[in-house]
């Protein structure tokens, strides 16, 4: 998403106009694709992806038209079963795009893009707000859980409020129609170590919504080449973990350093934290060991003990790095979806 609205900033700066087109809705169940977006620029160039196939290119064309028109509107479309499977729905077969013209040059536009752009870096509950109750003058804003409504007089706290969650909705509120989106979802996971697991973990999390960043003390296991989808890797010291990265009460951590020494250190420290979820691989007679030095030379009870989760992920009988990986991502949606 942040590259998308990147694109579109350097677009209306440079005074070039861009359509904005988004799934927003369909009949029967919502879509997976809810909230996927494509930017149409002037040239014909086009950033992102509607779910591809004959929508998206019809989308294209259309979004042509309203660069003519400089009129934005929303458009239904009736998929055949391939389309369907296309844009990754569960069900259904109609989906609406919704075509939003941006101005080149808008300084107003190009402040909020700026703003957006600069809320993605931030670990905090934001969502993007588009009234369309009129399609042609819609109204673009950002909620900022703790700062309010960023970029809009018209849209009103009170109306959007019952409408966040944490999936998109396009709903009518107060006889106004919003489409709400979350922009960032606060909570990062923390993954200890850069090890074979790690390097399986790390895109699979990124692939459906978390935010990684990777803290490893080995200089080359601390790179972007091997975690190019992590938000940040930091090359840190396992016994002053606070010097890397700071633990919030919505954050994951996950430990799985290169031994069973590194794995106390840094499970010592997260205890003493509110993380959401902390856990830790390696087999049962290691962690026991772990719990074992952290009661009698730590002090921890019991109680802090049960709050650490291992064996770490879901039990599918996993094995193999890419296996285990899988698990402990399905954990994570799980603790994710239960704290929703």
């Amino acid at each position: 998403m942040k590259k998308l609205f990147r694109k579109m900033h350097e677009r209306l700066a440079s005074g070039e106009s861009v359509v904005l087109a988004s799934i927003v809705a369909s009949s029967g169940s919502t879509p997976r694709g809810s909230g996927a977006r494509m930017v149409v620029c002037a040239n014909g160039e086009s950033f992102g992806t509607i779910g591809g196939g004959a929508v998206e290119y019809e989308s294209q064309q259309l979004a042509r038209e309203v660069l003519d028109n400089k009129q934005s509107y929303t458009k239904g479309f009736s998929l055949s079963p391939n389309q369907v499977a296309d844009l990754g729905m569960v069900c259904g077969g109609d989906v609406t795009v919704y075509f939003q013209y941006f101005s080149g040059g808008n300084k107003e536009q190009i402040d909020l893009l700026q703003k957006i752009l600069e809320i993605l870096d931030r670990n905090i509950d934001s969502w993007l707000i588009t009234e369309t109750t009129d399609e042609v003058a819609w109204e673009l804003a950002v909620y900022v859980k703790g700062e309010g409504i960023i970029g809009s007089d018209r849209i009103q706290e009170s109306d959007i409020m019952p409408l966040l969650d944490r999936r998109s909705v396009w709903e009518v509120h107060n006889g106004r129609k919003y489409y709400i989106e979350p922009l960032v979802k606060s909570g990062k996971v923390c993954v200890f170590g850069g090890g074979h697991v790690a390097q399986e973990l790390v895109p699979v999390l990124a692939h459906v919504g978390f935010r990684c960043v990777v803290i490893e003390d080995r200089p080359e296991f601390a790179t972007k080449s091997l975690f190019p989808q992590a938000e940040a890797i930091y090359l840190g010291d396992f016994n002053h973990i606070g010097a890397s990265v700071e633990i919030e009460p919505n954050d994951y951590v996950v430990i799985m350093t290169r031994g069973h020494m590194y794995d106390y250190k840094v499970l010592a420290q997260a205890l003493r934290t509110e993380a959401l979820y902390i856990g830790v691989i390696g087999s049962k007679k290691k962690v026991a060991a772990t719990f074992k030095r952290l009661v009698e030379e730590d002090k921890f009870s019991q109680e802090d003990l049960q709050r650490v989760v291992t064996p770490i992920g879901l039990e599918i009988k996993a094995e193999t790095p890419a296996e285990i990986a899988i698990s402990i991502a399905a954990q994570l949606i799980q603790v994710r979806a239960e704290n929703r």
